[in-house]
C-alpha cells in the first residue's frame, strides 16, 4: 500500500509566487512597498481528478495563485504571520483541501545585518 493510498492524501505545491506588499510594522515598509514570495503545499486526494483527467475535481492552481496575490496586495498587517494566516485561511476555502502550510518569506526585511531571508511557515488544518 503506498502512502497516498493508505492517508487520501496528496500534496500539491505553488512555489516562488511574488507579489508586492505594504507588509510591517516601520513606516517605510508602509509606504514604499516591498516584494513577498510565497509558497504553499496542499493536501487532499488528487485521485478523483487524475482518474477523470477532470480540472473541476482539483484545485486550479493558477486561480489560487490570483486569490492569494490579491491578499497580498491587499489591505496591509503589521505581520507576516497574519499575512500566512490570511493565505492559509484561503487555501482551505476550497473545499477539497483538507490541510495548507504555507510560506510567507520577506527577502527585504529591514534588518540592518547582512541575510538571506525571512521566512514564516504555518500548517493549518479543517477544525
Amino acid at each position: 500500500m503506498t502512502a497516498r493510498a493508505a492517508t487520501g492524501r496528496d500534496t500539491v505545491r505553488l512555489t516562488g509566487l511574488r507579489a508586492r506588499g505594504r507588509h510591517g510594522c516601520l513606516p517605510a515598509e508602509r509606504e514604499l512597498g516591498q516584494e513577498f514570495v510565497i509558497d504553499v503545499a496542499l493536501s487532499f486526494d488528487t485521485a478523483p481528478a487524475a482518474a477523470a483527467d477532470d480540472l473541476t475535481l482539483t484545485v486550479d492552481y493558477g486561480a489560487l495563485a490570483t486569490e492569494l496575490v490579491r491578499i497580498v496586495e491587499g489591505e496591509p498587517v503589521n505581520l507576516i504571520e497574519t499575512l500566512a494566516e490570511r493565505l492559509a485561511a484561503a487555501c482551505l476555502a476550497h473545499e477539497l483541501v483538507e490541510e495548507a502550510e504555507v510560506s510567507v518569506h520577506k527577502p527585504a526585511a529591514p534588518i540592518p545585518l547582512p541575510f538571506g531571508d525571512v521566512v514564516v511557515t504555518i500548517r493549518r488544518g479543517r477544525a
